[in-house]
């Protein structure tokens, strides 16, 4: 039977937590995951650097038989997909789809929230593309959005650091910045797929009644409606529940962090 895999896409381990949530939403799909470790992390890239990374591992994922890719990383969503929408696919695969992680979750967090007022820990790199803030605004002009750039969270998560006592001094310094800004947040967005590994501290440091949201969950349904509402896409993905794990980093270094962030061991195979 042909292989057509739903492609994930992101630029080192994070995505697998994106990943882990579909899997238990769609677990009949096949997926192939590619995460860019060899170049993370993303978040501090140029735009033009972002996107050049993005759509370069976007063809690979189409090469090998996506009909469907998910960048499962908030910079990569954030730098590149708007432009990969508008202006590549039309000339590179016209009838495959490319979607993100920061839409699905602006189109719910204003349900979620009661002060009208948000907050987002993000990378640097998202922080500065004002995603968070365009999205949500376009549904809910009313909820005022802060945001905060925590540069030191993702290298604690991928050193395997984030459960130790050192980094509460991260945490607690960049909620307190958040809600030292708008002390209204009542809803905190989690806008990095590594930052799910740090929400028991998250949680500790936010006042009584801040929900916190955390994108995996939430881009399963959506991608579950997603292909209810366009079968001619989800026709072409096959059903075989096949995975298949990819890095552009040794498969060797990709296995041995990545059960931090998808739960069970993988097999990995070296991006060619």
């Amino acid at each position: 039977m042909e292989y057509r895999p739903i492609g994930i896409f992101d630029s080192g381990f994070g995505g697998l937590t994106v990943l882990k949530e579909i899997e238990q939403a769609l677990p009949q799909y096949d997926y192939l995951y590619f995460g860019d470790n060899a170049r993370a992390p993303y978040g501090s890239r140029s735009f033009e650097t972002v996107y050049a990374y993005t759509l370069e591992a976007v063809q690979w994922l189409f090469n090998r038989g996506c009909p469907l890719v998910i960048l499962a990383c908030n910079t990569a969503s954030a730098k590149a997909l708007r432009t990969i929408q508008q202006k590549d696919l039309a000339r590179i695969a016209p009838e495959r789809r490319v979607l993100g992680v920061i839409r699905p979750v602006t189109e719910m967090v204003g349900k979620m929230t009661r002060s009208r007022h948000i907050g987002i820990l993000a990378t640097a790199g998202t922080v500065a593309s004002q995603s968070y803030v365009i999205e949500t605004n376009k549904y809910f002009p009313d909820v005022t959005v802060v945001q905060e750039a925590c540069p030191m969270w993702v290298p604690l998560v991928e050193n395997n650091e984030f459960a130790g006592n050192g980094a509460d001094y991260f945490v607690r310094h960049h909620i307190n910045r958040l809600l030292g800004a708008d002390p209204l947040v009542d809803t905190v967005v989690l806008g990095c797929t590594h930052y799910p590994l740090l929400e028991k501290k998250i949680s500790r440091y936010l006042s009584a009644g801040i929900a916190v949201i955390s994108q995996g969950a939430i881009v399963a349904q959506s991608l579950a409606d997603y292909l209810l509402r366009h079968a001619e896409i989800a026709e072409r993905c096959t059903t075989q529940g096949r995975r298949d794990f990819y890095s552009s980093e040794t498969a060797e270094v990709f296995e041995r962090s990545a059960i931090l962030f998808y739960g069970r061991p993988i097999h990995c195979r070296q991006k060619s």
